[in-house]
């Protein structure tokens, strides 16, 4: 194994990133920069945020780029006069080529996803999501196009039947790490061949969730919905509408229940035994954890304490 330290330029946002970012500082190479999203202005009250890499480097006492455009001559010629030998990439954003073409042994990335499976911006929720047993983390070198450049190393992760997105997020970050420091070594050493990926349209995709597609059709099966709802708690969260009052209605936690037969249209809510159930396409789903619009989120004995006339009420 080479004992040469690399000289590497980190890019990232979220925490996710921040676990990696720390795996690198430990090991032998520098950490001669760190590229992060600008600070923006969240909540009520307009607070600036910082993001939880920058939130680190702060702490670590790491050089800090925030630009706002990755091909602003400034920036990029203060990347050039590092020197990097590597450019690591964690959940950040797509780098245009005058970036990713500076640094010596390249610029790599690390994927959410056994690749080229579930491409795309939220691979841990479309894996729950679309009901996968196995994902998994890519590391891959940066090309012009997203997520399709020549894979380095790949590991697989098993998903459990009640496992949710945050539960996974936070047993493949970990993982993740692991792996980038592992996939390092292989380039430094020039002990693998990298793979071109298989670029046929017969993989499944990973689009950024938005206010559409975590929206609950409750003419889809149990199972469907049941997916849905893992794969998108605890955030951003699937939702639907009380037909009556038109307030939006999140759904945390549910689980398949059919012990009882009583059919109903789909999004039909029902209570039985102090419990809440909605019928979908194929049977019943029981609501365990929910958050009414306005309100903070509770068990389905808490909300049937507190909402009154809600059996026979209908989501939509």
């Amino acid at each position: 194994m080479s004992t040469k330290k690399l000289n590497i330029i980190f890019m990232g946002t979220p925490d996710f990133a921040v676990e990696c970012l720390d795996k690198l500082l430990k090991s032998k190479h520098n950490i001669v920069g760190v590229v992060t999203s600008e600070d923006k202005k969240a909540g009520r009250g307009k607070k600036i945020k910082i993001s939880d890499v920058k939130q680190y480097c702060i702490e670590k006492s790491l050089k800090i780029f925030q630009p706002n455009k990755l091909t602003d001559i400034n920036f990029i010629n203060e990347i050039i006069k590092l020197n990097p030998d590597l450019i690591i990439v964690v959940a950040f954003r797509m780098l245009p080529k005058i970036l990713w073409k500076i640094p010596k042994l390249g610029t790599i990335n690390l994927h959410a996803s056994l690749l080229p499976n579930l491409r795309g911006a939220a691979p841990i929720h479309w894996a729950i999501i679309n009901g996968l047993k196995e994902t998994g983390l890519t590391t891959f070198y940066i090309n012009d196009k997203i997520d399709c450049g020549n894979i380095i190393e790949q590991s697989k992760v098993k998903i459990n039947d009640n496992e949710n997105t945050g539960e996974l997020y936070n047993k493949l970050k970990k993982i993740g790490s692991e792996l980038l420091i592992n996939s390092i070594d292989l380039i430094q050493e020039k002990s693998f061949k990298s793979k071109v990926q298989n670029n046929s349209t017969d993989y499944l995709l990973a689009p950024k969730l938005n206010k559409k597609n975590t929206r609950i059709n409750w003419n889809n099966n149990s199972i469907e919905i049941s997916n849905q709802i893992r794969g998108l708690s605890p955030f951003p969260v699937a939702w639907s509408t009380i037909k009556s009052n038109n307030k939006i209605l999140k759904i945390y936690k549910s689980s398949i229940n059919n012990s009882f037969n009583d059919r109903h249209n789909p999004g039909e809510i029902i209570i039985n035994k102090n419990k809440i159930f909605i019928s979908t396409k194929d049977g019943l789903l029981e609501i365990i954890e929910l958050q009414l619009e306005g309100k903070r989120k509770m068990t389905s004995h808490e909300f049937i304490n507190g909402y009154k006339n809600l059996n026979k009420e209908k989501l939509i």
